[in-house]
């Protein structure tokens, strides 16, 4: 009859067992399903073709494993909090670290031909210059051999003295460190000549500090040129700053190391008959010892 299909039909379509998710409460128990819900289980366990003492072994290095592969449950946490909880301090040096990066960035206006600096770069660079250790030392060296007193050798053999100090400790304090500039630049021939390949401390900055620091305990000067000293140290460094070649960290850092180099020579300061024997082995015209 096609009214009594209908109405079956109707009645499948309308039953909730009929329904896709509820097919499975349909079908029939299968023998090992119910011989293992009899049992208590949820199915018939396989037993491992695995011996026991191999099981014991994967089972006591279990924990190494965990400890190699994955962070352990002690040391994962732990983990997590210095991670997502870093310290206040380490919190404030990243940031001076970002500030310290982006400022020296935006006063680099001497970086290339292109910059907001271009046209003052060469006068940038000659005061960059007259801060380089190859100046100072090829300065001090003719002075030296032109000097004819003995207080004005003593004085000169001091700042060489002060000079190879500022050298050698910048150098390797860069050394350790191994800092790169704000724009990365490779450095150049008079910086291998200087031992001045990375960018902390800012030696051009030491070097500027301890000479007008040197020059103005032991010179008689003026006011004027008093004035011009300190001006010209402040802007030695700077002058590394607008040429992209260091940040204002490793300027301040390199003022405050040319002032312990200062302090450090005035401790040890040599007296006149040291620098004439130091001057005599340099020229190698010691005087006979009979």
């Amino acid at each position: 009859m096609p009214g009594s299909q209908t109405r079956s039909r109707a009645r499948d379509r309308n039953n909730l067992l009929n329904r896709p998710e509820f097919l499975s409460l349909n079908q029939p128990l299968s023998r090992e399903q119910g011989a293992g819900e009899g049992r208590g289980g949820g199915g018939p366990r396989r037993r491992s073709s695995r011996p026991q003492s191999q099981q014991e072994d994967w089972a006591g290095r279990g924990p190494q494993e965990s400890s190699e592969g994955v962070p352990a449950a002690d040391g994962g946490p732990k983990e997590d909090c210095m991670q997502l909880n870093p310290s206040l301090r380490g919190i404030a040096m990243s940031s001076l670290l970002a500030i310290d990066i982006s400022l020296s960035r935006r006063l680099g206006v001497c970086v290339g031909t292109r910059g907001s600096g271009a046209p003052m770069r060469s006068m940038v660079t000659l005061l960059a210059l007259s801060g380089h250790a190859l100046t100072w030392f090829c300065g001090v060296l003719v002075c030296l051999w032109r000097s004819s007193t003995l207080a004005g050798q003593e004085v000169l053999v001091n700042l060489l003295l002060a000079l190879t100090l500022d050298l050698m400790t910048v150098a390797g304090v860069q050394k350790l460190f191994q800092r790169r500039g704000p724009w990365d630049f490779p450095p150049g021939f008079l910086d291998y000549v200087a031992m001045d390949t990375y960018s902390f401390p800012a030696a051009h900055a030491s070097r500027a500090v301890m000479v007008s620091k040197f020059l103005l305990t032991h010179l008689v000067l003026a006011v004027p040129l008093r004035i011009l000293l300190y001006l010209w140290a402040i802007l030695a460094g700077v002058s590394r700053v607008l040429l992209g070649k260091h940040h204002l960290s490793d300027v301040g850092c390199g003022f405050a190391l040319g002032f312990l180099h200062f302090s450090l020579v005035e401790s040890v300061w040599l007296d006149s008959d040291t620098c004439q024997t130091l001057i005599s082995i340099g020229t190698l015209s010691w005087p006979p010892l009979i």
